[in-house]
C-alpha cells in the first residue's frame, strides 16, 4: 500500500506543483538572500519579490502594494481580523460572523469577545448558505465588522458575496469586511475591486504552491494595528524573515492555475460531477451534503452514507491508499459531531457518516471510479455488521 497513492484531501493540502518546486530551488542556494537595498544582492531578492508580488496581485485584480505575504492563511486570517478590530474600534464593538465560518474566524470571533466586543453570529440555511437577510437583520450601530468565508471548508457552498456586498452599503455606515478565500482561490474568480471587501486571506498549499506562506490582501486605505513587530524584511505587517523560496513557489503554482482559470475550474467541476455520479448510482442511501450544481465549489462533494461511521470508513481507505476526509478538515481530531453539518440541520448519525472528497487537477476519472468502487466494498462490508442496518434491511442478513 502506497499511502495517499490516490489522494482526495485537498480541501487540507495540496500535491507540490512541480513547475512550483522548481522555482523554489534557485532560492533555497545561490540566490538566499534577503530584500535589501545598496548591494547586488539584497537587489536581486527585492527585484523577484516584486515580481511575485505583482503576479499574485493580478490574480486577484489588485494593486501590487496591496498583496502582503504572510507564512500562511490563518496567519493572515489573524493580522486582518486582529488588526481590523484594534485600529477601527472606535468606530463600534459589535463583529457578525456565521456558525458555520473557517474554525479561524470563529475562534478570531472569541477572541473579539474576550476584547469587549459583542459577536452575532447567524445561522445557515439546510445548504450552509448564510443569507443576506440574516446579514442585514444582525446589524446594529455599532457594527463595525464583518467575517465571512467565501467556500464553506466542509461542503463547498458558496456564500452570496454579491448580496453582502449590497447589504453593507445600504448599512448607513463604515462596516469592515473580512473574507477567507482559502477555499475558493484558484477555484473560482475573485476580483477584490468588484467584491467590497477590505481584507482577503489566500493561502499557497491550496492551489499546489509549498506549506508555510499565504497571503493577506489589504484595500488601499484600510488601516489595520500592527501586530507583530520587529525588522521589516520582506512586509511590514508580518515582520521579520520569510522564506523568499516559499514565495517564489506561491508564485509559480498561483501562474500555471491562473493562467486559464475557467479551464481550470471546468476541469474540477467535471470531476466532481463524474464523482457525485458515480457515488449516487453506485451506493444506495447516500445523500449530498451542501447545494448542487454551481452554489458549490467545484472541488467538493460531501455526503453522508448511512449506518455506518465516516472514520470507519476513512480508516478502511487509507489502507489502501485511498486518502479521503470524514467531516471537517480542521475537526477531524476528534470523533465529534461535524459542527457545520449540525448548524445545517443533519443529525448525529448523518454527520459521523459524513465524507467529503475535495479533488485537484491530479486527479483523474480512472482514480474516482477506483475509489468509488473500494467505498462501495467497504460500505457494503460495514452495512452487513451494523445492527442498525440489518434492523432496517432483515432480508440483507
Amino acid at each position: 500500500m502506497t499511502p495517499g497513492k490516490i489522494y482526495m484531501d485537498n480541501c487540507v493540502t495540496t500535491h507540490l506543483a512541480p513547475e512550483a518546486l522548481e522555482a523554489m530551488l534557485p532560492y533555497f542556494s545561490d540566490k538566499f538572500w534577503f530584500p535589501g537595498s545598496f548591494i547586488s544582492t539584497g537587489e536581486a531578492s527585492s527585484a523577484a519579490l516584486k515580481e511575485f508580488r505583482a503576479t499574485l496581485a493580478g490574480t486577484l485584480n489588485a494593486a501590487a502594494e496591496e498583496v502582503h505575504f504572510t507564512s500562511g492563511g490563518t496567519l493572515a486570517n489573524n493580522i486582518a481580523i486582529k488588526g481590523l478590530a484594534l485600529a477601527n474600534s472606535s468606530a463600534g464593538k459589535h463583529a457578525i460572523v456565521s456558525v458555520v465560518d473557517y474554525p479561524d474566524l470563529l475562534t478570531n470571533a472569541a477572541w473579539l469577545e474576550k476584547q469587549g466586543f459583542e459577536v452575532s453570529y447567524l445561522e445557515p440555511d439546510a445548504e450552509g448558505l448564510v443569507s443576506a437577510d440574516k446579514l442585514k437583520a444582525a446589524i446594529r450601530p455599532d457594527t463595525m465588522l464583518f467575517l465571512t468565508t467565501i467556500v464553506n471548508h466542509v461542503v463547498g457552498t458558496i456564500q452570496p458575496l454579491a448580496e453582502y456586498k449590497q447589504v453593507l452599503a445600504e448599512a448607513g455606515h463604515r462596516i469592515f469586511w473580512h473574507a477567507d478565500a482559502g477555499q475558493a482561490y484558484g477555484k473560482m474568480p475573485l476580483d477584490v475591486k468588484d467584491l467590497g471587501v477590505d481584507t482577503l486571506s489566500v493561502s499557497a498549499h491550496k492551489i499546489h504552491g509549498p506549506q508555510g506562506i499565504g497571503a493577506l490582501w489589504v484595500k488601499k486605505g484600510v488601516k489595520l494595528a500592527q501586530l507583530i513587530h520587529g525588522v521589516n524584511r520582506v512586509d511590514a505587517f508580518q515582520t521579520g524573515g520569510l522564506s523568499i523560496a516559499l514565495i517564489a513557489g506561491f508564485a509559480k503554482a498561483a501562474e500555471i492555475t491562473f493562467a486559464n482559470l475557467d479551464a481550470t475550474t471546468s476541469r474540477l467541476r467535471e470531476l466532481s460531477n463524474h464523482l457525485l455520479q458515480r457515488l449516487e448510482a453506485t451506493i444506495p442511501e447516500i445523500e449530498l451534503n451542501g447545494p448542487r450544481g454551481e452554489g458549490r465549489a467545484c472541488h467538493n462533494i460531501n455526503v453522508s452514507i448511512a449506518y455506518i461511521e465516516g472514520e470507519a470508513i476513512t480508516m478502511m481507505l487509507d489502507l489502501q491508499g485511498i486518502t479521503v476526509a470524514t467531516g471537517s478538515a480542521c475537526a477531524s481530531q476528534g470523533l465529534k459531531a461535524n459542527y457545520v453539518l449540525m448548524a445545517m440541520g443533519k443529525n448525529h448519525v448523518q454527520s459521523h457518516g459524513s465524507m467529503k472528497f475535495t479533488l485537484s487537477r491530479y486527479n483523474t476519472k480512472e482514480d474516482i471510479d477506483l475509489a468509488v468502487e473500494r467505498l462501495a466494498e467497504i460500505t457494503a462490508s460495514l452495512r452487513q455488521r451494523s445492527p442498525l442496518y440489518q434492523s432496517i434491511h432483515p432480508q440483507e442478513k
